[in-house]
């Protein structure tokens, strides 16, 4: 918990860059990196490939209780189509789910499944809100899903396009969001500073508070 005692250093300004899912560089670097998926396909069925948008899950109750998460991913998946003129036919699922609770679905292997069953065998996994390859792109999907469930269920072919990793549109989409926000003078968005409407969370108003404190001071 933050808490009301931390001294912070007298010659420091905080501000905070808390969310650019529709940035148009981020968009535009999903779509490149979907491109250069979509041409190892070929030309026959390159327009059957059906886009798969496989972001983090997140347990339903902390979506009923009003975390926008999910309308920000969904913002992110329309844009990318747009930019590609929505070439594919594409949907947004959901992978790395932990626990017994409920979470957001459908998730990404079950969408496979039931893909497969409908008689669809070409495949583009797009890890969405990741920005970097790490244990969810790596093995969740290079090897769970487009190894050894595309194995077990026929898949024809399946590809999984790259994270935005180092793409230097992608460098540059980072560079303009921090001199954006310098530009604007705002050192927080108050979205980040709204609670979620049903937060019963004593950590996240203690946190909220702090920042509000601090970051407008």
């Amino acid at each position: 918990m933050i808490t009301s005692y931390m001294q912070l250093p007298l010659n420091m300004k905080w501000s905070i860059i808390d969310r650019w899912a529709t940035h148009p560089l981020f968009i535009k670097t999903i779509a490149e990196r979907i491109k250069e998926e979509l041409v190892q396909f070929p030309m026959e069925i390159r327009h059957d490939v059906i886009i798969l948008f496989s972001a983090h899950s997140l347990p339903l109750k902390a979506v009923n209780r009003g975390d926008s998460y999910p309308s920000e991913i969904g913002a992110t998946v329309a844009l990318v189509m747009q930019e590609l003129n929505y070439c594919n036919p594409y949907n947004l699922v959901w992978q790395s789910k932990v626990g017994p609770l409920p979470w957001l679905a459908p998730f990404t292997d079950d969408a496979l499944r039931a893909y497969v069953k409908q008689g669809k065998k070409n495949f583009i996994l797009v890890p969405v809100a990741f920005v970097n390859e790490h244990i969810e792109t790596l093995h969740e999907m290079d090897i769970e899903y487009c190894t050894d469930l595309a194995k077990e269920l026929g898949i024809e072919k399946i590809r999984r396009a790259s994270a935005p990793n180092d793409h230097p549109m992608f460098i540059d989409a980072l560079t303009d969001i921090v001199l954006s926000h310098l530009k604007s003078k705002r050192s927080i968005n108050p979205k980040f500073l709204t609670r979620c409407p049903h937060c019963v969370n004593k950590t996240c108003l203690s946190s909220k508070n702090w920042y509000a404190k601090t970051c407008t001071s």
